[in-house]
């Protein structure tokens, strides 16, 4: 299998090759937060608007057919992608925290009761946090906590306790702060064991390797556009059909009727049901095009090219900077995606990545909403360098430069 040619591949991108600004080219090392636009993408969605823009599932005339036709084939699109076993799984939202809300929110009020159990990790996104602590205090439901291990990957020592009597399983299949990637087939058989539903975070997994949600044994995923090259408004949720029909819709309005009547309403089938108002239909031009990229490109060398740049990142810090530096997570790149969220001594993160906005080294220094992680953590913040497909040892090493000259700057 050919290596990524990073050099080529960031020809696809406009602002990475843009010309340099004071002898200094842009190092993107944020895509976990969100990722950068090839033209392939950009180009869909200007034609589209262009040429073939219309309203979707309201007219017959055949500029409306058309633009529905390409709404509904983007839907087909991801459906492939992640191997779905129909495209009717694939629900469009506003994003992959309106996904992961839908699901909490109205499964929780629709089938969960005073003292039901939802299982959750310490590693988990806000978006997987707090829409479960919201129904807590609605409803009552009880939360329950996997740890984390040393080296911050899921400690399963007691899970069958933790899923004993549970009726959710919620949990990130790769962490955005620690990379871990999670074991996400086992989790999901055990949890089914236990006769819970599953729901699983591939926000920072999807864009960064094959996906199959059959085989995971999953029962429901959600996921983002902006994070794999797509544009930003849009999320999916893919659901099992049985799950996805026992789902109740959170958002009222057109579209996701069937009929209505003073006395009341009836729902569309699965997914309109799920997809209130005018839907995003420019964005879900701009996915297709996104996983038609990605798909090119082929998903087994994005994950080959991100973990031998993660182990290339990994051992250059190291041996910069030794003790003064802390990497968390895993240090077998085989068990981590390419997100590294590291700390220096004595060194608060933003001064860090204010120092690295100089060199144009672009990393998101923060809590990476996940303050329970961090409290665990023991750190306030982090320094995270995030990487994708168009990163090479290049964009390292200026990395290690900049942090170099941090260093020289706070003396360590």
């Amino acid at each position: 299998m050919a290596a990524i040619d990073v050099d080529a591949l960031i020809q696809d991108f406009p602002l990475l090759s843009a010309a340099p600004e004071d002898g200094r080219r842009l190092v993107y090392l944020d895509s976990a937060n969100t990722s950068q636009k090839p033209n392939a993408v950009i180009d869909a969605m200007g034609r589209f608007m262009r040429e073939s823009y219309g309203p979707i599932n309201r007219s017959a005339y055949r500029l409306a057919a058309a633009a529905t036709d390409a709404y509904e084939g983007a839907r087909n699109r991801v459906a492939r992608f992640i191997n779905a076993a129909s495209a009717d799984e694939i629900v469009f939202t506003r994003n992959a925290t309106d996904a992961l809300n839908l699901f909490a929110q109205s499964w929780s009020r629709a089938h969960l009761r005073r003292g039901d159990v939802v299982v959750l990790s310490h590693m988990e996104h806000h978006a997987n946090i707090v829409p479960w602590q919201m129904m807590h205090d609605e409803i009552g439901i009880e939360l329950r906590w996997i740890p984390l291990t040393d080296d911050g990957q899921l400690d399963l020592a007691n899970l069958d306790d933790l899923l004993d009597g549970a009726s959710v399983l919620a949990v990130t299949a790769m962490s955005n702060v620690l990379g871990t990637i999670n074991p996400v087939a086992e989790l999901c058989t055990r949890a089914r064991a236990a006769g819970a539903v599953t729901m699983v975070d591939a926000c920072q997994s999807v864009p960064h390797g094959p996906t199959d949600v059959q085989a995971w044994g999953a029962d429901l995923c959600a996921f983002s556009s902006h994070k794999m090259l797509g544009p930003t408004g849009l999320g999916v949720l893919w659901g099992r059909a049985e799950i996805l029909e026992a789902l109740p819709p959170m958002i009222g309005g057109g579209n996701m009727i069937d009929d209505v009547r003073l006395d009341g309403y009836s729902c569309a089938p699965v997914p309109t049901r799920f997809e209130a108002g005018t839907g995003q239909l420019v964005e879900a031009v701009g996915l297709n095009a996104a996983i038609d990229y990605l798909d090119t490109l082929g998903m087994d060398r994005v994950r080959d090219h991100e973990r031998e740049l993660t182990r290339y990142a990994i051992d250059t810090l190291t041996a910069a900077f030794g003790d003064d530096i802390t990497i968390h997570g895993p240090s077998d790149p085989e068990l981590r995606g390419g997100v590294l969220s590291f700390a220096f001594r004595d060194l608060h993160p933003h001064d860090v990545s204010q120092i690295l906005d100089e060199y144009r080294v672009c990393v998101r220094a923060g809590h990476h909403c996940a303050k329970p992680l961090m409290r665990i953590l023991e750190a306030n913040a982090t320094v995270r360098a995030s990487l994708y497909i168009y990163n090479g040892p290049d964009d390292i090493d200026v990395l290690v430069e900049a942090l170099s000259s941090a260093g020289d700057i706070f003396g360590f």
